[in-house]
């Protein structure tokens, strides 16, 4: 089942996916393993389109995909015994910017691999980030942008949380489309994430050294 279930879900047929995951969670499969397997098909939706395979419409509807997946999964995780978190992190796509592919992904890859996700959407400007650093105490920031012109928006929220004394106590990663090592320099972030698995291992990293 679980291998027909990844192939169905990474090859994006819907009607079969949907199918398939009720029936799994009929049969009362644990909801955490139903989740892992559509990660292992969302990564080969990304090779795919790394690849040339697959185009951003493959990819926007990978991500339509696995949020009714995620819908139909969610209760049933709570059912499921209490996974240990963690740790927390806030992320959110930057002001200026609307793009949430990504942002989403990484917000299913983080919460999948043990950490409470708040995320702030898209179109977020600095001052909500810092609130909600504020707020929650998370140790981790992930700031996502696709178009060029989130870098500034970038470098004005890292400015913001300098400027409200919490940017020393967490970690900043940023990712996105046009993000390279130049833009995190830029930007004064801690690092950056090629995709949301490399998000997933920053986080895991950083949560280990505290």
């Amino acid at each position: 089942m679980p291998k027909d279930f990844v192939k169905t879900l990474a090859d994006l047929k819907e009607e079969e996916v949907i199918k398939l995951t009720k029936e799994r969670l009929e049969a009362g499969e644990d909801a955490k393993v139903i989740l892992e397997d559509s990660r292992k098909a969302m990564e080969i939706v990304g090779n795919r389109f790394a690849d040339g395979e697959y185009f951003l419409p493959e990819l926007v509807y990978s991500g339509e995909l696995l949020k009714q997946i995620t819908e139909l999964v969610k209760p049933h995780l709570k059912q499921s015994a209490e996974t240990k978190r963690l740790g927390k992190v806030v992320i959110g796509t930057v002001a200026g910017d609307i793009h949430d592919i990504g942002l989403n992904i990484v917000d299913f890859m983080l919460s999948v691999n043990g950490f409470e996700v708040y995320n702030l959407g898209v179109d977020v400007p600095a001052e909500k980030f810092v609130e909600k650093i504020k707020v929650t105490k998370a140790p981790i920031l992930g700031l996502s942008g696709f178009l060029t012109l989130a870098f500034d928006s970038m470098k004005e929220t890292v400015e913001a949380l300098e400027a409200a004394g919490v940017r020393a106590k967490i970690k900043i990663m940023i990712g996105g489309g046009q993000i390279d090592d130049e833009v995190r320099k830029y930007a004064k972030a801690d690092a950056y994430g090629k995709d949301a698995m490399a998000a997933v291992s920053l986080a895991k990293k950083w949560i280990a050294a505290k």
